[in-house]
């Protein structure tokens, strides 16, 4: 529990409905992130998580409980969440450049010179200079996912929500782009909440790592990576053994907990 929460999930279930009467998908999730924190949703693919996700970014509502930023409920989407999707949120007709700086279409707190800076800065810094006047539809895929996070990171958010942003690139880029996301994340001190369902990304990205159950979404544990993985996250430490250690315990209480919901499925049939 952190003590001055900068994201507060308060007692938040979500149902959607069906020709069957409402089906469950968040059951009484209750979490608090601090400002600057790293926190992966981890678990099983369709338990929720990207559900959860949504509604921190107003995009989707809780159908009972609260979600505060900043103290403030969120009712809906606004220019302090900036979402990265799986599937490459970019412009075909504009350049990389133009792209990364459509994120400050909407901020009137700097000048058209200013915006023209900023849009440069985050552009070098997802390492893309050289490629600025390429149109995005002319660059790779790990090449369109860094322009989404410039643009994101361009328009200032306070937080930054990612939806498996790498889950659709090839292992090597994936490889690259989080050790760059870490050194994004360094250089920004950007609250981030990250979903994914690969065990090995989780640990090597985040903070702490928050485990939900199968669908509805229960909350099963929240672990503080840091003080299990302690040291710089490198690639080489993905085979130390305080990583691999962690790595099967994750992997027993997923394992644990989809044993115990096939046989809650069996009972019920």
């Amino acid at each position: 529990m952190v003590v001055n929460p900068f994201i507060a999930i308060e007692q938040v279930c979500k149902t959607f409905p069906s020709d069957a009467g409402p089906v469950p998908v968040i059951d009484n999730v209750s979490l608090t992130i601090g400002e600057g924190e790293f926190v992966v949703f981890l678990g099983p693919s369709g338990c929720g998580k990207t559900t959860l996700m949504r509604m921190v970014g107003g995009l989707d509502h809780p159908t009972r409980g609260l979600i505060r930023l900043g103290g403030e409920p969120v009712l809906g989407p606004s220019r302090a969440k900036g979402m990265v999707f799986q599937s490459y949120s970019s412009f075909p007709w504009l350049t990389v450049l133009k792209n990364i700086r459509f994120g400050l279409k909407y901020r009137d707190d700097v000048s058209e010179t200013e915006k023209d800076r900023i849009a440069r800065h985050y552009l070098d810094l997802v390492g893309l200079t050289p490629y600025a006047d390429f149109y995005v539809s002319k660059v790779s895929g790990g090449m369109r996912q860094r322009v989404a996070i410039a643009r994101t990171l361009a328009a200032n958010p306070q937080v930054l929500l990612m939806d498996e942003p790498f889950g659709a690139l090839d292992a090597q880029t994936r490889e690259r782009l989080q050790v760059q996301l870490l050194d994004i994340r360094h250089a920004e001190r950007k609250t981030v909440i990250f979903v994914t369902h690969d065990v090995d990304e989780a640990i090597f990205l985040a903070d702490r790592i928050v485990v939900f159950s199968a669908r509805p979404a229960r909350l099963i544990r929240d672990i503080a990576v840091a003080s299990r993985v302690p040291g710089e996250r490198t690639l080489d430490n993905r085979e130390s053994r305080p990583f691999l250690e962690l790595r099967r315990e994750i992997l027993a209480i997923i394992r644990e907990e989809a044993q115990r919901n096939e046989a809650s499925l069996m009972a019920a049939g």
